[in-house]
């Protein structure tokens, strides 16, 4: 079953649930205070209690007003809580320590909408957003770097849509890059072949196996003389000028090879709307049209002397990057902060003590800065704002250098400080065909592709590429509100690059709502590279991780990696189930792969090196996708022991009587279990918000890990009081519901058996 159709998943809840009553809190304080104290707090920062019978909300607002008010923090949380009065969907409010309040909901009401499944009366920001993501160059077969770029990018998709947005996903194709380039030039000029036979050879199953060697010997064929790098660049300047036998090589390979990247991704349920290839952004002259207003603008410059010479340039990407905004030295606005507390991910982070890791975010300048290495919660909060004041008086300074650099004449930049656009031979550079493609994405150029259909995925989803003529029925692409662009940690200069030029273009609001959702690469510790058949040094056997290098041809192709994770999750299948037929046990093992794959690349933050290991990611224990799914699954076996089909049980989840299964500090450990389950969609915003997959792992991993633990400790089937087996039953419902719908969000769907 395939999991890219996740409408059915689109329930963002509202009602009672977990964040839409944290904003009813954060409004009934907010009015509280306005009233009482004539301030107005346009944010309220609300923190989650350790644990749960501390209640299910905390507010330091207390702390933040004393310096205001002329107050003891407590005797302020006194105030408010004796003040403020009664509040819908909760039980009470109650000072704590020097001045914390803590809220208590009242949990059947929680539990009543939650079981309900009540559907939302949400507002969604207007406009499309389009996420850019994979953009694998088409010159040899995917690898697993490629992966963790695409299901960050697809999860983030997934992530959007599940919020209510509208989104465009585009996989950008540079097909007259350098590194296709490389391969024309091995096909041409080391194995002397004709256009005749490239286009045989794009007709093999693995033509981009075969692309991939080639790739590597080109590069050693560099080494062995220096000259050869000039046929690269006669090669490069030939497809860029499109009419000849390098250009047409070029497209032949480019497009045989992204047809099997498209093959590979959707192995993964990964799909794209279009494909903008690099080629029309210059037979179609966006960049002639992007050209032209770079330079009126005066963005970019004609180099006349030094290394640079007869190039045209730009400042490079950051000098700029900070716009005028609050001085760093200035107080820190309580209201600027969002502040999120939860169990630390990372490694080396302070592990077991519940949610004692803090992230916060300046919502002015987008800063967010995380603290886990404290064991707890109020250490790693001020360890977190220090770290922000340091991060506000960065920027601060280089807003100062920014500002002044602007009074100073372009050409007096620096050769270090410029990025060379059109070389000197008068090709342009990935970076100036990036800036007009950012140009067309916000409907900013006056141009537009032509379209074709390309592809077509088993669920009739058609995904389209650019051409130079077209079909005039199209979807419409661009002209949109916001872009993510899933693009790793080496490329941020590029990246700030074209965003310094559309702000130098004028178009400032466009550059705010332009996000480089960077991440690490990829890696393979000693004991995968060993199992998939590459030597290792005995130094490299020792080291955490082996890198992997293209260019040198060591790397795990995509497809070798899943055919290998399939085929082992197969053996496991085979020797749990063998009296199912051969095609389902391979429909599950297949399920399990991709959900043990997509899950290991997203429980890491993304700023992680991951090392990746087969036997980790394909455990059935532990953090891992098979350990979430067999939750799943063992949630619906209940429901199958008890001869009821789970989807049909949620009329009596709702009519459920929660008063005396939920209340009482005995109630506490399944209580924690609901409450975590209310949880998906606000965990959801929090992902959007700091462009962090990983959060929605963890939170798929803790309901997890709360529901095997439930199962243990209460006996369901054999509850003899039949209201609490009703209860317990909801419980089950809920959580299999919302672990579901989790999974369903980071793309990993549940098999029937495990």
């Amino acid at each position: 079953m395939r999991s890219a159709t996740i409408a059915i998943f689109f329930n963002h809840l509202e009602g009672l649930l977990y964040r839409d009553l944290e904003l009813r809190l954060s409004q009934h304080i907010r009015d509280f205070v306005r009233r009482t104290y004539d301030l107005d707090l346009p944010r309220i920062v609300v923190e989650q209690p350790p644990r749960v019978e501390l209640g299910e909300y905390a507010l330091p607002l207390a702390f933040e007003l004393a310096k205001k008010l002329r107050k003891a923090p407590r005797k302020i949380a006194e105030e408010i809580v004796n003040g403020i009065g009664p509040i819908e969907g909760f039980d009470k409010l109650e000072v704590a320590g020097a001045g914390y309040i803590n809220a208590r909901l009242t949990r059947k009401e929680l539990a009543s909408s939650l079981a309900a499944d009540e559907k939302p009366n949400f507002a969604v920001p207007q406009g499309k957003v389009l996420v850019e993501h994979s953009s694998i160059n088409p010159n040899k077969a995917a690898h697993i770097g490629h992966l963790r770029n695409a299901i960050l990018g697809d999860t983030f998709v997934r992530l959007l849509r599940f919020s209510g947005r509208e989104v465009d996903v585009q996989n950008y194709i540079d097909n007259t890059g350098v590194q296709v380039a490389d391969v024309v030039v091995g096909f041409l000029h080391i194995q002397n072949k004709s256009l005749d036979a490239i286009e045989q050879l794009a007709r093999e199953p693995r033509f981009d196996y075969y692309c991939w060697d080639l790739y590597a010997r080109v590069s050693q064929w560099y080494q062995e003389n220096k000259e050869n790098l000039q046929i690269r660049s006669h090669t490069l300047h030939e497809i860029e000028q499109g009419g000849n036998q390098a250009s047409a090589a070029a497209d032949v390979i480019s497009i045989a090879v992204l047809r099997r990247h498209l093959e590979t991704m959707d192995r993964l349920d990964i799909e794209y709307d279009f494909l903008p290839r690099e080629s029309e952004i210059l037979h179609l002259h966006f960049w002639d049209a992007a050209f032209e207003k770079l330079k009126a603008s005066g963005v970019l410059f004609f180099e006349n002397e030094g290394k640079n010479k007869g190039c045209w340039v730009m400042r490079r990407g950051g000098t700029r990057e900070i716009a005028p905004g609050q001085n760093a030295e200035a107080e820190i606005r309580p209201e600027d902060l969002r502040v999120d507390t939860y169990a630390p991910v990372s490694e080396g982070a302070a592990q077991g003590a519940g949610d004692v890791a803090v992230r916060i975010t300046h919502v002015p300048t987008k800063l967010v800065v995380i603290s886990d290495t404290e064991k707890s919660k109020q250490k790693n909060r001020e360890r977190a704002m220090t770290l922000l004041r340091s991060r506000l008086r960065e920027l601060q300074e280089a807003k100062n250098e920014a500002v002044k650099a602007e009074t100073e004449d372009a050409n007096a930049i620096s050769e270090e400080d410029q990025k060379v656009i059109v070389r000197s031979n008068g090709t342009v550079g990935y970076v100036g065909k990036d800036i007009a493609y950012h140009m067309w994405k916000f409907g900013l150029l006056g141009r537009n592709f032509e379209y074709l259909k390309f592809y077509r995925y088993p669920n009739g989803h058609d995904c389209w590429i650019s051409g130079t003529e077209g079909v005039p029925d199209h979807p419409h692409f661009g002209d949109v509100s916001e872009i993510y662009n899933v693009i790793d940690a080496r490329q941020s200069e590029a990246q700030n690059t074209v965003i310094d030029a559309l702000r130098g273009l004028g178009y400032n609001d466009q550059a705010d709502h332009y996000t480089h959702f960077s991440y690490e690469m990829v890696a393979l510790t000693p004991r995968c590279a060993a199992e998939l058949g590459y030597e290792l040094s005995e130094e490299d056997s020792k080291r955490p991780y082996v890198e992997v290098s293209g260019r040198k041809g060591f790397g795990v192709k995509a497809d070798d990696l899943l055919d290998q994770l399939i085929a082992s999750a197969k053996a496991e299948v085979d020797s749990r189930h063998p009296q199912l037929a051969d095609e389902e046990r391979s429909t599950i093992a297949t399920q399990i792969a991709v959900g043990a794959l997509r899950y290991f690349m997203l429980k890491f933050t993304k700023q992680s090196v991951i090392a990746f290991d087969f036997k980790e990611a394909l455990s059935f224990e532990g953090e891992t996708g098979p350990y979430a799914q067999y939750a799943v699954v063992r949630a619906t076996n209940i429901f199958r022991k008890a001869g009821i089909e789970p989807e049909s049980f949620e009329k009596d989840a709702a009519a459920t009587k929660f008063d005396q299964h939920l209340n009482g500090s005995e109630a506490n450990d399944i209580w924690e279990l609901w409450l975590a389950a209310s949880k998906t969609s606000y965990v959801v915003d929090q992902c959007i918000a700091t462009t962090e997959p990983a959060y929605l792992a963890k939170h798929a991993f803790q309901l997890a890990q709360l529901f095997n633990s439930f199962y243990h400790q209460h006996p369901i089937l054999s509850e003899s009081d039949e209201e609490r087996k009703e209860f317990l039953l909801a419980t089950v419902f809920v959580v299999r519901r919302e672990l579901t719908r989790a999974l369903a969000v980071m793309g990993i769907s549940v098999p029937a058996v495990m």
